[in-house]
């Protein structure tokens, strides 16, 4: 291949490198002895001069150029070339030298990425008189379903979890929960669950984050006109005007340090700049009231709440509200003859993370499918993280198994474990701390193509978060930490209602979202198209179960039973999980009846 002295001078000129002749004829001996033609050999010497803040080109440059650069490229052409053509040829001396040179600095590459572990990781040889042997390929056995050892070079128990004195202490109740023996039916009540969606459930992954700035106000202008609508309806307003609208408000202090401000979102243009002249949009209009103050005095400050407002809009920048339309919640759902019978059943929630932050034993966990076969809940709901991507092994990749083998090990332990003794239906929620799994709201359910035939009609899996029929009672389900994100934003005052709890909650169900916080905490990543599809309450569930980081409690909200049952595991000790005694009123019948009997969160 010749090589034109010409081209390679003003190849490098326009790099704004000058070269004497002699040294061009060294790079025109250089192209020819490493294959490079006039742009590519350029290329690889601008390249080479940037990294070692070389101004211009010597011969002393072309020698460490060479001897550092291109002879390492050489060999690692020879090396692939090699392994390509499956035999090595003759080679002298230093060529082998430099192939094991290469290879030792690939292998001292490979090794840095891999996780330390104790003794040598060299691979064993094989001869056709020592061949490798089917136990060494793979030594792991199919029976220990949960080996710690097995993903895990430091599988040690947790101290603390193992000596708490506190096992089965009931710590939070509710109904007639004191005066019963908890157990379920052993598999003799007929249990129909059904997915409710909003037209549809979210049933498989979808492609996610590829939203803009317009779409995300998009759904937040529908949620907006939406509920003004039913607030409308309810209210028995007869149309909107000027002074009566409906907004989405974001509350906090007053710019004056006096009172109450609010920023209004969403809110037509020419509602409230009909006389304005002006070609910049101007900024949103601010609400301050004091008649208004009293009754709207605590609330969660960044979740905006969609509300309908009455008042006076004088100079086009401010409305003084004189009237406050608050949000009300969706009417229950009426059970049907199609929902199943009407006996009573016992449902089981426990919500991870199933290790402790000290231990990857997953102890708790087989002390929670202790309890499932004690006491034979006819339906379990478990929400993750089953693999937390917050725990300590796993953020410093400590763990010698993928977090997937990980995670269906975990699976294939909590079903095999429960299917002979106990027959519970078992409900697999998601957790965005879930290492595995998609970290995107809403999360579409997990996959299990290997689930056994036996265990297909009672082990379901279903999205993040949830509205799930049993025998005709609703359950709204998320494993989203809803209380700490809300809790976090909030502003109160001692005139409102003093549990900040119930207040929340009650936020949750008059907006009619699973998560009305706009915007999101930061470790939220919310696809703003399918969260307008598959994270919206369909109706005000009977149950609505929201696990959380703070304190454990079950509460009758708006004719809702609110449980937090806890997580079953919190940092080195064991935690809290609960469980429910339901009874769905006859079809039919007249008024309404919450279906919880019993509810109580127990420590594991």
């Amino acid at each position: 291949m010749a090589v034109s002295a010409q081209l390679l001078v003003e190849e490098l000129e326009i790099f704004g490198l000058e070269c004497e002749e002699a040294l061009v004829e060294k790079l025109i001996e250089l192209c020819a002895l490493y294959g490079q033609n006039e742009e590519g050999m350029a290329g690889e010497l601008i390249a080479f001069c940037t990294s070692t803040h070389n101004d211009c080109v010597t011969a002393e440059t072309l020698n460490s150029f060479e001897h550092e650069f291109l002879s390492k490229r050489l060999s690692k052409a020879r090396l692939g070339a090699s392994k390509g053509s499956g035999h090595a040829g003759a080679r002298d001396i230093v060529s082998i030298q430099e192939l094991i040179e290469v290879e030792e600095e690939e292998e001292t590459l490979l090794n840095s990425y891999t996780t330390p572990s104790k003794g040598s990781q060299k691979r064993a040889i094989t001869t056709p008189e020592t061949p490798l042997t089917k136990r060494s390929v793979s030594t792991r056995s199919p029976h220990q379903l949960l080996s710690p050892s097995s993903f895990s070079p430091s599988a040690t128990p947790s101290q603390k979890y193992s000596s708490r004195s506190n096992r089965g202490e009931v710590v939070a109740s509710f109904g007639s929960a004191q005066v019963m023996s908890w157990s379920g039916r052993e598999g003799a009540s007929n249990i129909s669950l059904k997915v409710l969606g909003y037209p549809e459930p979210l049933t498989g992954s979808y492609k996610s984050m590829f939203q803009k700035l317009p779409d995300i106000r998009e759904v937040l202008t529908c949620k907006i006109e939406e509920l003004g609508s039913e607030l409308k309806e309810h209210y028995k307003i007869e149309a909107f005007t000027p002074v009566l609208v409906t907004a989405q408000v974001r509350s906090g202090a007053s710019p004056t340090g006096r009172g109450r401000a609010c920023l209004l979102r969403g809110v037509p243009r020419g509602l409230w700049f009909q006389e304005r002249a002006s070609r910049h949009r101007p900024p949103p209009p601010l609400l301050t009231s004091d008649a208004v103050r009293c009754r709207w005095s605590s609330g969660p400050r960044g979740a905006t709440r969609v509300v309908v407002m009455e008042g006076i809009n004088t100079t086009g920048r401010k409305l003084v509200a004189t009237r406050l339309y608050e949000g009300v919640p969706l009417p229950f759902h009426q059970p049907t003859e199609e929902d199943g019978d009407s006996e009573q059943i016992m449902v089981l929630v426990a919500c991870g993370p199933y290790t402790t932050s000290d231990s990857i034993t997953f102890d708790p966990l087989l002390d929670l499918i202790t309890i499932i076969n004690h006491d034979r809940p006819d339906v379990c709901i478990l929400f993750g993280p089953f693999l937390d991507a917050k725990h300590e092994q796993v953020e410093s990749c400590l763990l010698t198994s993928p977090f997937e083998e990980v995670f269906k090990q975990c699976l294939r332990t909590i079903i095999e474990g429960t299917r002979s003794s106990s027959g519970s239906h078992l409900i697999f929620v998601p957790s965005l701390r879930d290492v595995h799994h998609e970290p995107v709201y809403p999360q579409p359910p997990f996959s299990c193509s290997d689930l056994p035939r036996e265990d297909k009609k009672r082990v379901q899996f279903v999205s993040e978060p949830c509205t799930l029929c049993i025998n005709g009672m609703i359950f709204g389900l998320t494993s989203t930490d809803l209380l700490l994100h809300m809790g976090a934003e909030e502003i109160s005052s001692s005139s409102g209602t003093s549990d900040r709890f119930s207040r929340i909650l009650k936020h949750i169900l008059t907006q009619r979202s699973y998560y009305p916080l706009y915007p999101p905490q930061e470790d939220m990543a919310i696809d703003y198209e399918n969260f307008y599809a598959y994270a919206q309450l369909p109706v005000t569930p009977d149950v609505f179960i929201a696990p959380s980081e703070l304190r454990y409690f079950v509460k009758d909200i708006l004719g809702c039973i609110c449980v937090n049952p806890g997580r079953l595991t919190k940092g080195q000790v064991g935690g809290t999980f609960g469980r429910l005694y339901l009874r769905r009123q006859a079809a039919g019948a007249e008024g309404r009846r919450s279906p919880c009997t019993a509810a109580q969160v127990v420590r594991i």
